[in-house]
């Protein structure tokens, strides 16, 4: 019996008592570690423009020289992905259920490099903009993939699974931010290796963005020659681009196998828009919107000038501040979520990652006011270092949401429908939170609401909504 079989058959309730539950089935090593490979490409992808896109938005020249108006250019240029993605990724994970997940995986693997090489030869606003949109439209991996996980995994092992899921987003936010800091302007920050360079000085982002351009050229490889398709009679992509045939009634009790086949088939879209879904697809969007908000502020508070409200830190220091985060966050993730998940459940442990927002940003304005009345003193550093150590809480969350998406697909030929509505909405509020978090800041630095801090308060405000969403979560994940 294979574990896929195991998870369908089985009564288990994650969140029963610890004696109770049965051994846990092994991880299917063989095939995880390619999904960390698939992982790393999202986080390096995302990552590595983290440390310079303020900086390129300058130079690039949309803001002539207005600083207030940075903060809109990067929340518009971050917002488009996420609408790009939203239009797609739903269309993306149901095609997943009909051909398989492997296709649509390679198809999203080369949007990740045809979009990043683009991006890093862009030297226009628009260029950058259509750069991201392109990869929000090709990239459909950000929900097939889960679906994935799901059907790899089984009931007693699929929070430990989870926790090596972020040692790729971990690696990505380490590595990723280290790129981008380091490699962009190469030839002013390491004139002996690209001084000499005429294509480099006229593209000065092209280097960071080459390598994840080129770690998804390798992913789609090993994606292509050892991946396996877990979708089990999946339909040859020909048939799915010819026009359907009408459906030829048969005499009764004719053929028992095809309706073994119909109810193996995915499921209409319309009946999986039930509570059950929508719950955890909308604890998911409002984890995610607080989460990316919070990302989208800290690199522009970081590189906003002291007299302003921020910082005044430099790409490097910001990427080395990010990279600590990525291992820090791998770190706990690996050793401490699934014990803390099996010990306190998916609900408990989704509300906790919640709750660790708001010190987070409560520590925003506590910065800029440490920082204009002293400088970066050993106080401002220490502060950063506890609102980093409390971000790693909301990603505790991911984990923990994850499972209860997973729970809600009533089969398996549904499980990639369920995904995409759940990063459908999710993509829909990550759209909103980057642009309108960034226009926030820049506003309350331009109009001086409140000294500056106005945007703090008000995503204070959103993290509170946030905790009355995750207490519609049911107590217990559903059995399958």
């Amino acid at each position: 019996m294979t574990v896929a079989e195991i998870s369908r058959d089985s009564d288990y309730d994650e969140e029963s008592p610890l004696l109770a539950k049965p051994r846990r089935v092994p991880l299917p090593w063989s095939q995880l570690w390619i999904i960390l490979v698939l992982q790393l490409a999202e986080p390096l992808t995302s990552q590595v423009i983290s440390p310079f896109t303020p900086q390129l938005i300058r130079e690039i020249g949309i803001t002539q020289g207005d600083e207030t108006k940075v903060g809109y250019y990067v929340g518009m240029m971050q917002s488009l992905f996420f609408l790009a993605e939203a239009v797609t990724v739903l269309h993306w994970s149901r095609v997943s259920d009909r051909i398989g997940r492997k296709p649509v995986i390679l198809l999203g693997l080369f949007g990740i490099s045809l979009s990043m090489f683009s991006f890093g030869l862009s030297r226009t606003f628009v260029g950058l903009v259509i750069s991201r949109c392109l990869l929000g439209a090709l990239n459909g991996n950000i929900g097939v993939i889960k679906s994935v996980m799901a059907e790899l995994t089984h009931p007693s092992n699929i929070s430990l699974a989870y926790s090596y899921m972020p040692l790729a987003w971990a690696t990505g936010g380490t590595l990723g931010p280290m790129i981008g800091g380091s490699l962009s302007h190469p030839t002013e920050r390491l004139p002996k290796l690209f001084g000499y360079s005429k294509f480099l000085k006229t593209y000065p982002y092209f280097l960071p963005c080459a390598v994840p351009a080129s770690f998804a050229l390798f992913a789609w490889f090993i994606t292509f020659m050892y991946l396996k398709e877990t979708v089990t009679s999946p339909q040859p992509i020909s048939e799915l681009l010819k026009k359907p045939k009408a459906k030829i009634a048969l005499p009764e009790g004719g053929d028992s196998i095809s309706a073994n086949e119909e109810a193996e088939k995915p499921p209409p879209l319309r009946s999986l828009l039930t509570w059950g879904v929508l719950v955890p697809a909308a604890n998911y969007a409002s984890l995610s919107l607080v989460d990316m908000s919070f990302r989208a502020i800290l690199p522009l508070f970081y590189s906003t000038p002291i007299a302003l409200g921020g910082l005044g830190l430099d790409p490097p220091t910001i990427g080395k501040i990010l990279s600590l985060y990525g291992i820090l966050n791998g770190s706990c993730q690996i050793f401490f979520f699934a014990r803390f998940h099996d010990r306190f459940g998916s609900k408990n442990t989704f509300t906790g990652g919640i709750l660790a927002a708001f010190p987070c940003f409560a520590a925003f304005p506590l910065l800029s006011y440490l920082a204009q009345n002293g400088g970066l003193r050993g106080t401002v550093w220490l502060l950063v270092g506890l609102q980093t150590a409390l971000s790693i809480g909301m990603n505790f969350s991911y984990g923990a949401v994850f499972i209860f998406i997973q729970s809600a697909a009533p089969n398996r030929r549904s499980l990639g429908a369920v995904n995409g509505i759940a990063q459908m909405t999710v993509s829909v509020m990550r759209a909103i939170g980057p642009a309108a978090a960034n226009s926030l800041f820049s506003l309350s630095i331009d109009k001086q609401y409140l000294g500056g801090r106005l945007v703090y308060y008000i995503l204070i405000t959103m993290v509170g909504g946030a905790t009355f969403v995750a207490t519609l979560l049911p107590r217990h994940v559903r059995s399958k």
